[in-house]
């Protein structure tokens, strides 16, 4: 243990705000991380830090109730999900939420710091659909060969670049996120709220399997891969195996599960008109995440992928960008969420090669019809941007956002990226890590929000260059940039 050197108080281990103990506290996760690699652990680092013993003001010494009500003035609102942005009012934030949404000469609580936006427009922030913390910022081949505290330390950097995009919100599909969800939330480092599914599920040869052939053959019931045990994607041949890989992750915290129907574009051994899960297979799935009161996303491209998923009763298909129509009024009917990502060019993927390179230019076509299919049967569409493997590309990820206006109004895409989205995270109901509102600023919702220079309604362009027109961004109450100096 350590004890604070201003010694206010003398008896404090470590005090909430204090700057050496949180340096401390930055430097004992990452002592922790790199010792937890070399023993050969993969998982539970955030948990470590939590069994040292250090008190709660200390690993949330940045939460929001220690922070003074904060009211915002002078600016232009867009809610979320209106069609145009409103003024003459004042927005008051106080413990992690909106208070309020008041006539603009409301004083606030005593006390209250007053921001004046300058006229300037404050919107809920971003959320990404389809988001891998772990995987976005680091080429594959560092993925498998590289010392996991390493893995864990870029992720947690780029957790910090993703809230500094505007993005306070992603829906992790896929990878071992529990310890970097857990150390945001703790106020260790800082980042988006995270949604986790923990490893994907997926069958032998299905995307995600890129196990080396020199662990086949497998036996059912036998010894995992490596793969499998650094938690980025699980095995599971038969209902039984489902069941049992989908009930691991939802132990470890998953907010909802990611099961692969069919192949992908990362794993080349894969084709895009392939099928892995059977039906029952599925079902398996679906019912084992219903026993926890949450639901299935599957990931699926062709129009068999994604109507298999459907009968098996999944409620969200990932990507779905070879649906012909008959898929897209199926899953008008049902109800069923389609969460695609607007890929239109190899500008948002590192360069491919072979099979890869194949599946991608079938999903680039895709791309151009999905959408108007999506749009005309009036589907449940949320926004993700799937940028994965090089943190030269998840810079790009307010970018994909304006690669919508081919399709939709900026207003549309706006809402889509915020108050819709915020709807599809509900989904997982009980198992909701964070309950309440989010995507919108109305009372009573998380104060995540952002104050834009300009109008983003009028020009989205604006969310490409988040360093320059982001002027604040504030996740549950707290700012987290600042260049207005209000």
């Amino acid at each position: 243990m350590f004890s604070c050197s201003s010694g206010d108080p003398p008896e404090a281990t470590v005090l909430p705000g204090c700057s050496c103990c949180r340096a401390e506290l930055q430097s004992l996760t990452r002592r922790i991380t790199a010792d937890l690699s070399r023993r050969g652990f993969v998982t539970g680092i955030g948990a470590s830090v939590a069994a040292l013993g250090l008190p709660r003001a200390a690993r949330a010494q940045n939460a929001s109730d220690a922070t003074r009500p904060i009211v915002f003035t002078n600016f232009l609102l867009f809610d979320g999900k209106s069609n145009a942005s409103r003024g003459g009012l004042a927005l008051i934030v106080e413990g992690g939420r909106i208070k309020a949404v008041a006539a603009g000469d409301t004083a606030g609580p005593e006390g209250a710091r007053r921001i004046d936006c300058g006229g300037r427009v404050v919107m809920p922030g971003l959320i990404d659909a389809h988001w891998h913390c772990i995987f976005a910022a680091l080429p594959i081949a560092t993925l498998f060969s590289a010392d996991v505290g390493y893995i864990f330390l870029a992720a947690s950097a780029e957790a910090e670049r993703t809230l500094m995009r505007g993005f306070t919100t992603v829906r992790d599909l896929g990878g071992p996120s529990f310890a970097l969800k857990q150390a945001i939330d703790e106020g260790i480092v800082p980042g988006p709220r995270i949604y986790p599914c923990g490893a994907m599920i997926t069958t032998t040869g299905g995307h995600g399997d890129m196990r080396p052939l020199s662990d086949l053959p497998r036996s059912p019931g036998g010894p995992v891969s490596f793969m499998e045990r650094t938690g980025g994607a699980n095995i599971a041949d038969g209902a039984d195996e489902v069941r049992l890989r989908v009930r691991e992750q939802l132990l470890q915290g998953a907010s909802q599960i990611k099961l692969v129907g069919g192949g992908g574009v990362s794993s080349p051994r894969t084709t895009l008109d392939m099928l892995t899960f059977s039906e029952p297979e599925l079902r398996a799935g679906v019912e084992a995440a219903a026993d926890r009161n949450t639901y299935v996303a599957v990931h699926a491209y062709p129009p068999a992928a994604i109507e298999r998923a459907i009968g098996a009763g999944v409620q969200c298909i990932e990507h779905g960008h070879l649906m012909d129509e008959a898929t897209a009024k199926l899953m008008a009917d049902k109800g069923v969420w389609l969460s695609i990502q607007p890929f239109v060019g190899d500008d948002d993927t590192v360069p491919l090669s072979g099979q890869s390179r194949l599946n991608q230019l079938q999903v680039i076509a895709g791309t151009n019809t999905a959408y108007p299919l999506a749009k005309d049967n009036k589907l449940k569409t949320a926004f993700g941007s799937d940028l994965l493997f090089s943190a030269q590309k998840t810079v790009r990820q307010g970018i994909t956002l304006t690669h919508l206006t081919r399709w939709y109004e900026n207003a549309d895409i706006l809402k889509m990226a915020t108050a819709t989205n915020g709807e599809l995270l509900a989904l997982s109901g009980p198992r909701n890590p964070y309950p309440g509102k989010l995507g919108v600023l109305e009372e009573g919702a998380f104060a995540d929000l952002l104050v834009v220079d300009g109008d983003p309604i009028a020009n989205i362009a604006l969310v490409k260059n988040p360093e320059k027109n982001f002027l604040i961004i504030m996740k549950d109450g707290k700012i987290y940039k600042n260049t207005l100096h209000s």
